[in-house]
């Protein structure tokens, strides 16, 4: 009998240590995952980075995360941060948008998805997500930004919450007092940088190497990235940036006097005479009653100066960079005009230069002047952005490079005429086609063939600085003077980026607003 309960115990050994082997210890205490059916990729969903956000907390830099005892099961998305519920709308069908619950206040979690490895001491590279949204909306949840794709090549995917609307960039002249820091209203960039923080600290507990992170995101969440590189706070924390169709050079943020301004009108509408009032005032009034706070803020904290005031001086963080936008975006809202509107609108905005815009974005039929618009739409909400990042980062010697995310994605229905639509790129990206709903975008094989092309091409990225690798097309460094950037679409291509007269046009006219 002890022979045969030996040898059990020798057979099941190699069980027992894997099961072990899952329980990790990270800030606030042991928590255990899943694996894929495979056994391939270790998946930890909902850990803590902070403590939540609620009752005296709400509007308060982010704290450290509360402790636990026993092992926690990180098995589960957390809570999406407070917003309204999500619904598909324009362009966006449901895997683009976040589960209908949870939503809450206590929001402040991230996700880690790493491939089993054999060697304990290896590192890998790290790529940290930061979602869209417009500021008010996302979460880490949405099924396109999955991270087991990506984990299989060798990447450690870290997804992170972080508040949104009034409740990640409310500004108040009480909050500004009480914070120790003379500022207030950025919470929703102090948590990414929180996460950030818990990444150094905790990532080579899933194989991740604590010195070589990207960060990375889309819309709004690469408007983040912009502010990250800049922001003093997040010194050290990552050297690669990856930023999809967003970033704020050509954008003018609120001032904190501004935004205190408005945090003040807010409190008076809600009837709260004081911080503590306004901290009791339910989640959902707020989220009904204070609309007006949409991103970042010039705090002369996170943010001491304007972006482009500090690439300028040469304040920012170093980083390669990775950036582009794509080729429709279709954010344009609204009826076009036609040519005859159109033409006489450019003569107005533009006045004796009316006739170089026109050159750029014509308008001599109704059909062109629609065309126009969208193009414009595009160019002054992402192309004028990332454009001046690439430009002010190359001028300085550092190593960038471009893309034009140009795949018109096969639709039916309403979905039909968007194109290469704002967060089109992102599936392919990072390899999730197959969340995308085929009744609704009836895929192909160029798409399979495009999704693993990019996303080789951001994983050779955040391994090594680097897109390029073996079997792709070559993609050159962004050159200030005769700038190339890689056209990814139905084929991928180098290609000069023809619409630099355009760019610089709208940069030197009408960008800054």
């Amino acid at each position: 009998m002890k022979i045969r309960a030996l040898l059990f115990l020798f057979i099941c050994a190699p069980l027992w240590v894997n099961a072990q082997s899952d329980v990790l210890k990270v800030e606030g205490g042991k928590i255990t995952g899943t694996v894929t059916a495979d056994g391939a990729v270790r998946v930890f969903k909902g850990i803590p980075f902070a403590a939540p956000p609620v009752g005296e907390l709400r509007w308060k830099a982010p704290q450290p995360v509360n402790a636990w005892n026993g092992v926690r099961s990180c098995n589960a998305f957390g809570a999406s941060p407070m917003q309204n519920e999500p619904a598909p709308f324009s362009m966006w069908s449901a895997e683009f948008l976040i589960p209908k619950t949870p939503i809450s206040e206590d929001c402040l979690y991230l996700n880690v998805w790493t491939q089993q490895q054999k060697d304990t001491k290896a590192r890998k590279p790290v790529i940290v997500w930061i979602y869209g949204g417009g500021f008010v909306s996302g979460g880490s949840g949405a099924p396109i930004y999955d991270g087991e794709a990506t984990a299989r090549k060798g990447v450690v995917f870290v997804s992170i919450n972080y508040r949104v609307g009034a409740f990640g960039f409310f500004a108040h002249p009480d909050l500004t007092k009480e914070s120790g820091t003379n500022a207030s209203g950025n919470f929703g960039l102090m948590d990414q940088i929180a996460a950030l923080q818990w990444v150094k600290k905790n990532i080579a507990q899933f194989g991740g190497d604590p010195d070589n992170v990207t960060i990375a995101g889309q819309s709004a969440g690469s408007m983040s990235v912009n502010c990250l590189v800049v922001s003093p706070l997040a010194k050290g924390l990552f050297n690669k940036a990856i930023a999809e169709s967003g970033a704020g050079f050509a954008r003018n943020y609120p001032s904190l006097q501004q935004a205190e301004e408005g945090g003040t009108k807010a409190a008076e509408s809600l009837g709260a005479n004081s911080i503590a009032a306004l901290r009791n005032v339910p989640a959902e009034d707020i989220l009904k009653k204070v609309q007006a706070f949409r991103g970042p803020i010039i705090d002369g904290y996170v943010l001491p100066e304007s972006v482009a005031a500090i690439y300028n001086a040469g304040k920012q963080n170093p980083v390669t960079l990775l950036t582009g936008w794509n080729e429709d975006e279709g954010l344009s809202g609204g009826n076009a005009k036609n040519a005859e509107a159109y033409r006489a609108q450019a003569e107005t905005q533009y006045g004796g230069q009316a006739q170089e815009f026109l050159k750029f974005y014509p308008g001599q039929t109704d059909e062109q002047a629609a065309i126009s618009q969208n193009k414009l739409s595009r160019d002054m909400s992402f192309g004028v952005q990332n454009y001046s990042w690439a430009q002010a980062h190359s001028r300085q010697g550092k190593k960038a490079f471009v893309y034009r995310f140009t795949r018109k994605l096969p639709a039916t229905g309403t979905y039909a005429h968007y194109g290469a639509f704002h967060t089109g790129e992102v599936a392919y990206a990072y390899d999730n086609l197959r969340f995308i709903d085929h009744q609704l975008r009836p895929l192909n094989a160029t798409d399979d063939k495009l999704a693993t092309t990019m996303s080789n091409y951001w994983v050779n990225f955040v391994k090594t600085g680097d897109p390029n690798g073996k079997g792709l097309p070559v993609w050159p460094i962004y050159d200030t003077n005769a700038p190339k950037i890689m056209l990814l679409g139905d084929q991928s291509e180098a290609a000069p980026l023809t619409d630099k007269p355009a760019l610089e046009f709208l940069l030197n006219n009408t960008a800054k607003r």
